[in-house]
């Protein structure tokens, strides 16, 4: 089970499979990285090397008693691609996973970067007079207080959620470990600190091409966040998955994956410099 370690000395699971220009997968909140499992074997087929992060607290990575902030992530997702000496990497995250990339590209630049790809997160979740494209109903009056309700992820919008049992069994089959949520009291922190960030400037200066993706039924946010979201940066384009929620890599697991592959085919080919193995 291949793993590096965090400058702060957390321990962090990854898969690692395929050749050609490395694919990092970033799942959302509570969700390991078996969550991507219906994308690794096209994009593997499509000649890609495909690399998946447990975050800290996620999946088989540790789960230590600090760094429950969006900034941790980011630094993470810097020390495993420094760790593995990546370039020309084409990052994918969906939901808190996308913010997770918007963490690393503010730390770190885009240098390490041959592209984004974001799966239906708005890089603001606070509603507020120039930006209607945040969680429904979280507002600057209500930010610490919105996520202390069990009930708050029940907006009542979108499709509805896909089958766990359904999902678990297509990712084992798959290859996958099944689905898992590390959605707990401890990870509350985390939440919190995803839901005050706003991401909009390091999209607008992200110096690498940007697909802004949204699910058209999420259950989260209005799909317009990704139109909007792309408009920040000359370099960015955006799609909406029809017959998607949130989760869209699930409920529309080829259509995300095709996308990726198209968007990738117009990074370029890549670099020699992509890492070792």
């Amino acid at each position: 089970m291949p793993r590096i370690t965090t400058n702060d000395g957390v321990r962090l699971h990854y898969y690692d499979e395929g050749e050609g220009r490395p694919v990092l997968l970033v799942s959302g909140y509570g969700a390991p990285a078996d969550d991507w499992a219906l994308q690794w074997a096209p994009l593997r087929a499509a000649g890609y090397r495909v690399i998946s992060l447990d975050r800290r607290w996620h999946g088989s990575s540790d789960r230590p008693a600090w760094g429950q902030r969006m900034s941790r992530h980011g630094k993470d997702i810097d020390d495993l691609l420094t760790a593995l000496g990546l370039r020309d990497v084409l990052a994918v995250g969906q939901s808190m996973g996308a913010n997770s990339i918007w963490a690393y590209a503010s730390l770190a630049g885009t240098a390490r970067l041959a592209g984004i790809v974001t799966v239906d997160q708005t890089p603001s979740m606070v509603n507020t007079a120039d930006w209607p494209f945040g969680f429904y109903g979280l507002t600057e009056e209500n930010l610490g207080t919105f996520f202390s309700s069990p009930g708050a992820f029940a907006t009542g919008r979108g499709r509805a959620w896909p089958d766990p049992a359904a999902v678990d069994t297509a990712i084992r089959e798959a290859g996958g470990r099944g689905a898992e949520s590390l959605i707990t009291p401890d990870t509350r922190p985390l939440l919190l600190d995803h839901s005050r960030q706003d991401w909009r400037d390091v999209v607008a200066r992200a110096e690498v091409p940007v697909l802004i993706t949204a699910g058209a039924d999420s259950q989260f946010w209005p799909a317009e966040h990704a139109a909007a979201t792309a408009a920040l940066n000359p370099r960015a384009t955006s799609a909406v998955f029809a017959d998607a929620g949130h989760s869209c890599h699930l409920d529309r697991p080829e259509a995300v994956a095709d996308r990726i592959v198209e968007f990738a085919g117009t990074l370029g080919a890549p670099s020699r410099r992509t890492g070792p193995r």
